[in-house]
């Protein structure tokens, strides 16, 4: 059965709370559950942001800013994601950045759960509500498969290591894409080859 994009993006907040609290028990592999976490994140923050927030953003014009600053909250959770990647699980830096991400990605769910989704909700009909969540999760799942597939390891490199990657495929424009445009041109790049 269709789901609605609202129930699917509460849905995956939901698995990463689950994921969150297996982190901060500090049982299990920190290591593999950080990359679960990373790997989701990119996949939800890529969906939303490249099929959802353009229509939140046309249908609720006053949600603009609000949409702007979760993107931004996104590419914060992402960075903080990336230092968790670099920093040995037993150590207590590692804590304290699982203690910054939950906070950053809670906020962000309070967020987006109390003003962006109901603004959606209220300013679309229950049809486009539909094929956003078509849209939401056909995208989410091509992430994931490609993280599967080993073809989003852009997503882990800092925008240095990437600049240098694009540097050496003679990307063009690169000095001027943010990481997430690297990331984008150099998968592209491999997808035609």
């Amino acid at each position: 059965m269709a789901k609605d994009v609202i129930d699917l993006i509460t849905a995956d907040h939901r698995v990463i709370e689950k994921l969150f609290d297996k982190l901060k028990s500090g049982k299990g592999d920190r290591s593999a559950l950080v990359e679960e976490v990373g790997r989701l994140l990119v996949a939800h923050s890529k969906a939303e942001e490249e099929r959802v927030y353009p229509i939140v953003a046309k249908a609720a014009p006053d949600e603009k800013g609000q949409v702007r600053h979760s993107e931004e909250e996104h590419a914060e959770a992402e960075q903080l994601v990336e230092r968790l990647r670099g920093t040995d699980p037993g150590a207590k830096e590692f804590d304290t950045l699982v203690e910054q991400l939950v906070d950053a990605v809670t906020h962000h769910v309070q967020t987006e759960e109390t003003e962006v989704l109901p603004a959606l909700r209220e300013a679309v009909d229950r049809d486009r509500l539909l094929d956003l969540g078509s849209q939401f999760d056909s995208r989410r799942r091509q992430v994931l498969q490609e993280f599967e597939q080993g073809g989003a390891d852009e997503e882990g490199m800092s925008r240095e290591e990437l600049y240098q990657k694009a540097r050496e495929e003679d990307v063009p424009g690169r000095s001027r894409m943010k990481k997430d445009e690297l990331a984008e041109a150099l998968r592209e790049l491999h997808h035609k080859h």
